[in-house]
């Protein structure tokens, strides 16, 4: 049984590593795409350029953090990250944004809209993990905390401490 259980920790420790992989990708993916295209022209765009820019950047920020931490603020941030940049492409393509009107074709604007969709759905199934499923071997199980893992507390959620019942 403790070998099931020990796999089955395992298994969900490295689905939660696999998703913030993704996850991390696509932010990142969003703020290249964005780079790329304020070096390509949007750099001489009022508004938009340092948009764009500031949007390279954040999404850079975030896509590390997602990859160095897992905390679960990084991760609905980066939720908020795509959101918030799906939601001005949206605006940019339907009506105008700042007197920009952005177009659905191109490669880019599928791709950065696919992205930040990815990082969307990654950041809050992310944050919606146990915080028992993003531990990691490397962090002792941790994840983040300097106090021990529960089960070395002496805590089992029964009551129980040392084999002894406590408050009896």
């Amino acid at each position: 049984m403790a070998d099931r259980t020990g796999r089955q920790a395992t298994t969900r420790t490295v689905a939660a590593a696999a998703l913030r992989a993704v996850t991390a990708a696509a932010v990142l993916l969003s703020a290249d795409i964005h780079l790329q295209m304020w070096a390509t022209g949007f750099r001489n765009v009022p508004v938009i350029g340092p948009l764009f820019l500031l949007n390279a950047a954040g999404g850079l920020v975030l896509g590390i953090a997602l990859l160095v931490g897992r905390y679960r603020l990084v991760a609905l941030a980066a939720a908020g990250f795509g959101a918030a940049t799906l939601a001005a492409f949206t605006v940019s393509a339907t009506v105008g944004l700042f007197g920009v009107q952005e177009s659905l074709a191109g490669v880019p604007q599928r791709l950065s809209v696919a992205a930040e969709a990815v990082a969307v759905v990654g950041g809050l199934a992310l944050a919606a993990l146990p915080a028992r499923a993003t531990r990691t071997e490397a962090d002792g199980g941790r994840s983040g905390s300097t106090s021990p893992p529960a089960r070395h507390r002496g805590w089992t959620g029964h009551g129980w401490r040392n084999g002894a019942r406590l408050g009896r």
